[in-house]
């Protein structure tokens, strides 16, 4: 039986595909492969590694339908990366990126052997930015 293994893509309903393409164009690691800033559908490549995974940013439209949903209802997008701490540096840094986004935490140690932080990204998503912990 074939199973599950893995997330290819994950797509994030925008209300504004300029401000989001300019705030992920911003962090390292993210790479545009289709569509950007005057399209209403934006693919992001994330990182070189194989399998390739990929963020898909797709503008709303103003007419109720499907995709008529609050993000607060999303849940949260887990990123790995090799140094959290750095990452959020460069963030806190970057008046690009921390001019449009709210902190929720700093790095902080997790139970369950991550190291994390949470940001509220433009549209009102929660991103997770994590590091497995070394034993």
């Amino acid at each position: 039986m074939n199973s599950v293994y893995r997330i290819s893509a994950v797509t994030l309903v925008i209300k504004n595909m300029k401000r989001s393409c300019n705030f992920y164009s911003n962090i390292p690691g993210f790479r545009l492969t289709y569509g950007g800033s005057n399209d209403s559908f934006t693919t992001f490549e994330i990182g070189a590694d194989m399998p390739k995974m990929f963020l898909n940013l797709e503008l709303a439209t103003n007419s109720k339908s499907e995709y008529d949903i609050s993000a607060k209802h999303f849940g949260r997008v887990i990123f790995y990366t090799d140094n959290v701490d750095k990452l959020y540096s460069y963030f806190k840094s970057n008046e690009e990126i921390s001019n449009t986004i709210l902190f929720e935490n700093e790095p902080m140690d997790a139970p369950w052997g991550e190291r994390y932080f949470h940001i509220w990204e433009p549209d009102g998503y929660q991103l997770s930015f994590a590091e497995p912990l070394v034993e």
